[in-house]
This record gives C-alpha cells, structure tokens and sequence, in this order.
C-alpha cells in the first residue's frame, strides 16, 4: 500500500482484508487499539477511527469491557422496499455480478395465470437469474412478466441492468405484495445457490403492480446464511 495513504486507511484495509480471508472470523476480537497503534506506529487516536469506521460500516461490534468483535454481516435487503440488489451490493463497496440461467417465452400454467393476472396459456415473459456478491450466490431470482406491459424484457442486457431497474424504467411501480417464509430449497435451487439442500433459504414471494396493470411475479430464494431481510414501519417506498 502506498506511503501516501493515511494511517488509519491502512489500518482500516488491514483489518478488512483479514476478515474477507477468514483471518479475522464471525466473532473474533480484533487486536485492541493500543496493539494496532504500535503495530502501525500511530497514536490511538488514529487506531480508534479505523476502528470506528468499520463499527459503522456493520463489520465491526464493540463490547463494552470486553473489546471488538467481527459481525455476521449478513447481506440485507429492505422488506417493504423493492431496491435494485446491484445497487445494494454496490452500496456496501462490495462487487455485483450475475449470471442468466433461462431467458424464455412461455405458456402459463395455472399458477402463473393466476399469480399474473393473465388467462391460461397466455404467453409470459419467464427469467432465472442468480446474484452474486463478492462472486457468492445471495438470490435466486425466478421472475415472470406480462409482455403486455414490458414488450422488450427478453432482449434486455441482464449483464447492464437488473430485472427491477429493467421494469421500472418502462412502467415505475406504484404498489407491491410479497410473502416471506423460510424454506429449505430443492436440489437445482440448492446447485445454483452453492448451497446445500439442508440449509434453511429465505423465500420470498413478490408481485409488483403499474397503476392498475399486474406486471410481475417473482419468487426470490436467499440463503439463509448470507442474508437478512428488514422491515420498518411506514408507507412502503418502490426506489430503485
């Protein structure tokens, strides 16, 4: 690292770059302050705000009388809220990607016709996505769209803009229903997640409305170990 870089940054890198190798694990106490400042030749002063940014940060828990631990900084999502996850990712200094596992024209089922609104055997617009953190599985995204109302949704660039930001620029939504429960998932959910058939996932179950137009159904599969999703009270918020 560059001298020119201030102390606490390299203190504050180090410390960061101990916990993303596993160095510094999920509730490991950190080297305290005054170690730290001899380690790096600063005062505690310079120690304690490295310390402080990444306590803000959520990596970061500080106990009194005992020291400062490593967070279960699980991946976090706002339940009333329906947010871009690349937008999320990115807002954590963490890296997005995805990968494009169906992008098909298909009839509706029963199910899809009523979850869509639409008749059976109408054709729907259908999407498998995986969203990856730092290269790791947090959402299996299963999405159907009415074409009706997002004609271009098939010859979107998934690699340039998500799902959402896809169905917000062509019709903004205005309302949503969801419906969160815990699952375990199925073997191909499990193989696309990296994760196992016995670890609990979070499943949530979304419809998103344009005015009076039922635009799509989603269901969103996360791993229950690398992610949390939070509710607050109030009206729900549709930013993108």
């Amino acid at each position: 690292m560059s001298n020119q870089t201030p102390r606490f940054l390299q203190i504050k890198q180090f410390l960061l770059d101990a916990i993303h190798a596993g160095q510094f694990a999920v509730h490991h106490k950190i080297p305290p302050e005054e170690q730290l400042a001899r380690d790096f030749g600063v005062s505690r002063m310079t120690a304690n705000k490295a310390i402080r940014d990444l306590v803000q940060e959520g990596y970061l828990v500080r106990q009194a009388g005992l020291g400062t631990f490593v967070t279960d900084r699980k991946s976090e999502s706002p339940l009333a809220e329906v947010n871009n996850i690349a937008e999320e990712v990115r807002l954590r200094g963490h890296q997005y990607s995805n990968s494009v596992l169906v992008c098909e024209e298909v009839s509706a089922n029963d199910e899809i016709a009523l979850r869509l609104g639409v008749r059976v055997g109408s054709r729907v617009y259908h999407s498998i996505i995986v969203h990856r953190e730092n290269n790791i599985p947090i959402q299996l995204e299963n999405r159907y769209v009415n074409p009706r109302w997002v004609p271009d949704y098939l010859t979107s660039d998934f690699s340039r803009q998500t799902p959402n930001e896809i169905l917000v620029s062509t019709c903004p939504i205005t309302d949503l229903e969801h419906v969160v429960e815990a699952i375990l998932p199925d073997a191909r959910s499990a193989e696309w997640l990296d994760t196992s058939e016995q670890q609990p996932c979070l499943s949530m179950v979304r419809r998103t409305w344009s005015g009076d137009h039922l635009i799509s159904y989603a269901r969103l599969l996360h791993p229950g170990d690398r992610y949390k999703l939070r509710s607050s009270s109030g009206n729900p918020s549709t930013r993108q």
